[in-house]
């Protein structure tokens, strides 16, 4: 039986992985799986040790094969990207050209090209890895610059995840999710156990929870809310807790404003490995999700993600 929670935020910089980390601490030994995989960063306070490094490929390329190709532009005429263009070599005979960083990979080139000179490999985005930590296994990745596709390699992650967690006998998986509301973060969110979002009191965090609450209402998951930070704007921060009970979500806590988060990270350690404000609440906040929680995990085996 594994329980999955997703630690999510509406944006960037409400510190998200810092308390995904301290949460992944607290609950130990455990499976964590880093899902912000175009800015990935909860390696810098879990310090894994790899394993494991897989390739990773998503996607499609058009390459074209010079010594085929005939020339006669209708790769260049069909593409809807401008990914082909049409130039002139020395000897002052057009040829064509891709432009791989404009191609999509729709493959209307390579169905169309009579002389059969396009090639359509599947393209290389990164890699992703198995690694040690002193939570237990984690599971994270890292894609090349300008890669995109990321929400397959996220499912990727959470896949091994659930994997390794049934290996090894773990009941929970902690995932660090993505900011925003995008592809990344709905890959990171489909069949999970529960959701908890970190904000922050200001107007965009306000703003983008409301969004991050209707998407988790539509996927029909449990969600605790807390305010990080929350003694930079009290006020906003009381109506984030009036708002998260509207929305029929959980409020967990607030985590103050500490120093002490700065400092551990300069260290490499999560902030629940210290002692100040911001570790005991957080520590308040765990006990509370892990109350909240332990009736329905009771209930029956929870499917890792399709």
């Amino acid at each position: 039986m594994t329980t999955e929670l997703v630690v999510i935020s509406g944006k960037g910089g409400t510190g998200k992985t810092s308390v995904a980390a301290s949460l992944a601490v607290l609950a130990g030994p455990i499976v964590v799986a880093d899902c912000d995989v175009d800015a990935a960063d909860l390696h810098m306070l879990l310090r894994p040790e790899i394993r494991v490094v897989h390739d990773f490929y998503s996607g499609r390329e058009a390459i074209l094969n010079q010594s085929l190709c005939v020339r006669c532009g209708l790769c260049a005429d069909l593409c809807e990207f401008d990914a082909f263009t049409r130039l002139q070599d020395e000897t002052g005979i057009t040829r064509m050209d891709v432009r791989l960083l404009a191609c999509e990979g729709c493959g209307v080139c390579v169905r169309h090209c009579a002389a059969g000179a396009i090639e359509f490999p599947e393209k290389f985005r990164g890699h992703w890895f198995e690694s040690d930590t002193r939570c237990g296994p984690m599971v994270h990745a890292r894609l090349l610059v300008g890669s995109g596709n990321s929400g397959k390699l996220v499912n990727q992650v959470r896949r091994r995840a659930f994997e390794l967690a049934r290996q090894h006998d773990l009941a929970w998986v902690i995932t660090d999710g993505s900011p925003g509301i995008g592809c990344p973060v709905i890959a990171s969110l489909t069949g999970a156990t529960h959701v908890l979002a970190v904000t922050e009191p200001s107007v965009s965090g306000s703003h983008d929870l409301l969004r991050l609450l209707a998407l988790t209402r539509h996927f029909s998951i449990p969600t605790f809310v807390c305010v990080n930070k929350f003694d930079i704007y009290e006020p906003a921060a009381r109506e984030i807790e009036h708002m998260t009970k509207a929305a029929g979500a959980n409020f967990v806590g607030n985590i103050p404003w500490d120093r002490a988060f700065a400092v551990a990270q300069q260290e490499g350690r999560t902030v629940v490995e210290t002692d100040g404000p911001g570790a005991r609440m957080i520590r308040e906040i765990w006990d509370r999700i892990r109350e909240q929680i332990g009736q329905a995990t009771q209930e029956g085996n929870h499917d890792e993600p399709a």
